[in-house]
């Protein structure tokens, strides 16, 4: 079983809209028994609290099931428990090494790496814009998929 873990800032946007979009795809693909999809944060910013309503409001527009979710922040040995790592943007990133201690398996990624770019996921916290999140993140959740599925 493949286990991945989306990774953001707060655990209330883009890292669980990333789990239900991932989750929609792997179940609509028949391969649910093959994948386990979590998300947390980088922060304690937002522990125990649910999806933000607007990310809620755009999965629902979208028709992807809200998953059960309360907003819990990633520990060291989540490393070791998870396959892949997928943050959202650069500063994800770099927190994410600084409390897993480093990257030695190489599997902390950026979620549009499997799309070809480099970019940070928007973060709609900031923009208001839930539009280009749910398309970057579902792009990429799609791409990260596809290429799960090819190895």
């Amino acid at each position: 079983m493949t286990k991945i873990l989306f990774i953001c800032h707060g655990n209330i946007c883009r890292s669980p809209m990333a789990q239900c979009i991932m989750q929609q795809i792997v179940d609509n693909a028949g391969a649910s028994d093959r994948y386990f999809i979590d998300s947390k944060a980088t922060s304690t910013e937002e522990i125990g609290n649910g999806i933000y309503p607007p990310a809620k409001r755009k999965l629902n527009e979208m028709n992807v099931p809200l998953i059960p979710h309360h907003a819990s922040q990633i520990k060291k040995s989540d490393y070791d428990d998870f396959d892949l790592l997928i943050g959202m943007d650069d500063e994800n990133i770099r927190n994410m090494k600084r409390i897993f201690g480093g990257d030695t398996e190489n599997k902390i990624h950026k979620i549009r790496e499997f799309s070809g770019s480099n970019g940070d996921v928007a973060d709609p916290w900031y923009t208001g814009n839930f539009d280009i999140t749910y398309e970057q993140i579902h792009q990429g959740c799609r791409d990260l998929f596809k290429d799960l599925e090819s190895r």
